[in-house]
């Protein structure tokens, strides 16, 4: 996104940063001296960039000594100022809430009296996806430190002005961290129902029949739950798309399960030819014969037919299962670690986890009416996840849709 302005409103200025800003950058103090090392003083590197875009920025994974600063071209830079990564995670920022030094992966902005460092910090925002799209680099991205000496802000004369435009990003960042900490805490609710109801260690009572347990390879569960293999519960299914039938390709991800792989990349990634392609069914489950040890395993419910890449493992449950309740057992990690366990112990030595070998792994089974409601909890976990992370995209969506309108002075606020 380029941002174009027509016309700078009265009372604004499209200045150079560089004439409003004093900017620096840093340097990576040797690290084969230790004393340079572990030191108090704060150093942002590429290992941060998880900690930017989130307004401020309070502390790092490494830290230097006062030796690595002074023998080094590390400088430290005073606590308000703003930084932007300029290498991986290009275009991320922040404010820095106490003294800091940085790595040459990263600019710094110290702003005079004329620019307020939260109103620049929402330029630089703005200014994202300019610096996505100006990066260049094959395998990291990277903006030459040049580009930064053209650099160009537009802003209110006013300060008063500035600090209002400011006010009305932090209340929506609030919001949207709100958002986020719901968020966050509603996964960890669902991941601690899931390891609970999953392995019957939690119960509806109406079904329980006994309090005693049977030891498993997954800790206890209940003694009047199965615990079978899955070949006991599933078979598996190989139908290919020998007609070549013009169907959605699809593909697995360790979170998300079966996606349509054009919608999630963007872009085809798959053959011209899929006559050797299976066809994986609604209610089908679809694996990575060749890195299940990640995770990936998903369920189809996307649509009535599609194809997959001839290098899964598809297969359909019996009609004592439940499916939900089977792929939200297969998701959970204690699963992907027996997944990796089986994959490392498979005699097949290219590392893959065939039908033959998956389907003698065991899993816990209580009846089919225990497994749908297992299942429906899960669900209404998942429809609140659903809720509140359309609410998040959209609550993002009307920020960055003000930032183009308040930060151009295309819409001004009153005063």
């Amino acid at each position: 996104m380029k941002i174009y302005i027509e016309t700078i409103p009265c009372g604004w200025i499209n200045n150079l940063l560089d004439e409003i800003a004093e900017r620096g950058s840093g340097h990576t103090p040797d690290k084969d001296i230790p004393e340079y090392w572990n030191g108090d003083i704060r150093w942002i590197s590429l290992k941060d960039s998880n900690k930017l875009d989130r307004i401020y920025i309070s502390d790092t994974e490494d830290k230097v000594s006062q030796k690595g600063i002074q023998h080094s071209s590390a400088v430290l830079h005073p606590a308000g100022v703003v930084v932007l990564s300029r290498d991986a995670g290009v275009g991320k920022s922040a404010i820095t809430t106490r003294e800091m030094a940085v790595s040459q992966h990263f600019v710094v902005w110290k702003c005079g009296q004329k620019l307020n460092n939260h109103y620049l910090y929402y330029w630089l925002q703005l200014m994202k996806p300019e610096f996505e799209r100006i990066a260049v680099g094959s395998t990291i991205k990277t903006i030459g430190l040049p580009y930064f000496k053209k650099f160009r802000v537009v802003y209110p004369i006013l300060m008063r002005e500035q600090l209002e435009i400011v006010e009305i990003f932090t209340n929506w960042d609030h919001a949207i961290d709100l958002t986020t900490q719901l968020i966050e805490a509603k996964q960890q609710r669902k991941r601690g129902l899931m390891q609970q109801l999953l392995t019957g260690k939690k119960r509806f009572k109406h079904f329980i029949n006994s309090k005693e347990t049977q030891d498993t390879e997954i800790g206890p569960i209940p003694s009047d739950w199965l615990y079978t293999t899955i070949s006991a519960i599933a078979h598996s299914v190989s139908e290919r798309n020998v007609a070549g039938c013009d169907l959605p390709v699809l593909s697995c991800t360790k979170y998300q399960g079966l996606v349509d792989s054009m919608t999630y990349f963007g872009r085809k990634i798959f053959s011209d030819d899929t006559s050797t392609y299976k066809i994986v069914r609604r209610h089908q489950f679809a694996y990575a014969t060749n890195h299940i040890e990640e995770g990936s395993i998903g369920y189809q419910d996307l649509y009535d037919e599609a194809l997959i890449s001839p290098m899964y493992t598809v297969f359909e449950t019996k009609s004592n299962v439940e499916d939900r309740f089977i792929y939200a057992l297969f998701k959970t990690e204690i699963y992907r670690q027996i997944f990796e366990r089986s994959t490392s112990a498979s005699v097949d030595r290219r590392g893959s986890l065939r039908w033959s070998e998956f389907s003698r792994i065991k899993v816990p089974l209580p009846s089919l009416p225990e497994q749908k409601c297992i299942a429906q909890v899960l669900d209404t976990c998942d429809q609140e996840l659903a809720l509140l992370n359309r609410k998040l995209a959209l609550l993002k969506k009307q920020k960055q849709g003000l930032m183009q309108q308040l930060l151009t002075g295309k819409v001004r606020v009153k005063l």
